[in-house]
């Protein structure tokens, strides 16, 4: 039995698996990732991508941040990819109990996930600094430079930028279904982004499931360690 056939028996024998994405996960849609050869990281611009997309950046150079942002991180046209649809499907079926991502796309929604915790928040929600009144990605996108509200006040995408906290109710969320899931599958994450990486210390249950083309810090802990894509992967399970 491969590896492959090894996690289609672990998924369909257990009624509570937690999946924990990354970036990986939606280059497949066609959306860039950004350590990657050619990833956001190793494009050139007049200040590193992570200096960009940082809180102080945001703050003092807002046209710059805005012009970066809907130019590299917003893809209107992305659709969901088999990883994604089949994520949904097992979601349905009693399989898996939560999907926990570092993406901010919004594809497993898109697919069909129901129980989604978005641990760097979503370029689909948008909110006044000011007044706090709700904006959809279509007024992100449209904007002319700095998206501004009635009100006057910036309309900052619910991202979360470098320099910023996670959302503390989304991690203690995710947190919770790690430490309680029966098996855990990781997929598409270089697992080098923190905290959020810290996460995976949490999981007790009786599969680790590492799903990645590179090489992970997790593999040796791995159970079940796929080196393939990941959307290939789930059309197999």
């Amino acid at each position: 039995m491969d590896e492959i056939e090894r996690l289609r028996d672990v998924v369909q024998n257990s009624c509570n698996v937690v999946f924990f994405g990354g970036a990986g996960v939606s280059t497949e849609s066609g959306i860039p990732d950004f350590r990657s050869v050619d990833g956001l990281y190793n494009q050139k611009y007049k200040y590193p991508p992570e200096q960009i997309i940082s809180h102080t950046y945001y703050k003092h150079y807002p046209e710059e941040f805005f012009e970066f942002y809907k130019d590299k991180m917003i893809v209107t046209d992305a659709q969901p990819n088999a990883a994604h649809i089949r994520l949904a499907q097992l979601e349905a079926e009693g399989h898996v109990k939560a999907v926990i991502t570092q993406n901010i796309d919004g594809l497993h929604q898109m697919a069909g996930s129901k129980e989604v915790l978005e641990l760097h928040g979503s370029i689909h929600r948008n909110y006044c600094e000011r007044c706090h009144k709700f904006y959809d990605l279509n007024y992100i996108v449209q904007s002319e430079g700095v998206p501004r509200c009635q009100c006057g006040g910036i309309v900052k995408p619910d991202v979360v930028l470098y320099e910023e906290g996670l959302d503390q109710h989304t991690m203690q969320r995710a947190i919770s279904f790690i430490r309680n899931a029966e098996v855990l599958i990781i997929g598409g994450t270089s697992l080098v982004v923190y905290p959020a990486a810290g996460m995976i210390d949490y999981f007790r249950g009786n599969t680790l499931v590492v799903i990645n083309k590179s090489p992970t810090p997790r593999d040796r802990q791995a159970d079940i360690l796929i080196q393939d894509s990941i959307g290939k992967v789930f059309t197999k399970i």
